[in-house]
């Protein structure tokens, strides 16, 4: 059975403070509850720098540009019902202050507090990455 593959762009906004934002997935989707990178689905036709700025300026109303995207790494992660493939890119630009459009709990933490929060098992081995590089 092959299982369908689900193009999910995701970014680690980083404040001046060396903080990065987690966004707690609201009750009524799956995963409900788990903390994860901001980001969405890449729609079809879209790059996944453009679905991830069309994803920030819907869910926490900022705008930034792809020239501040830097790729970072990327997960790759068998569920049970799909295959998620998921950029990660690091932005430190941005306009406008991050928040919740959707009802999501938001919060800046510490690289090195980043495994304290549960989170998707597509985003755990993101962690060490992103907590070695800053």
């Amino acid at each position: 059975m092959t299982k369908k593959v689900v193009l999910v762009s995701a970014v680690a906004l980083i404040d001046p403070d060396g903080r990065v934002l987690l966004a707690q997935r609201p009750e009524g989707k799956s995963m409900a509850g788990l903390w994860e990178f901001p980001g969405g689905k890449v729609e079809a036709g879209e790059t996944p720098e453009e679905g991830l700025i069309r994803e920030l300026h819907e869910e926490l109303g900022i705008d930034t540009w792809s020239s501040c995207l830097a790729p970072l790494t990327f997960a790759s992660h068998a569920y049970e019902d799909f295959h998620l493939l998921m950029p990660l890119f690091a932005c430190r630009r941005w306009n406008g202050t991050p928040h919740s459009k959707e009802g999501q709990a938001l919060k800046w933490v510490k690289a090195q507090d980043l495994r304290n929060f549960s989170m998707p098992p597509a985003d755990i081995p993101l962690i060490p990455i992103l907590r070695d590089w800053l």
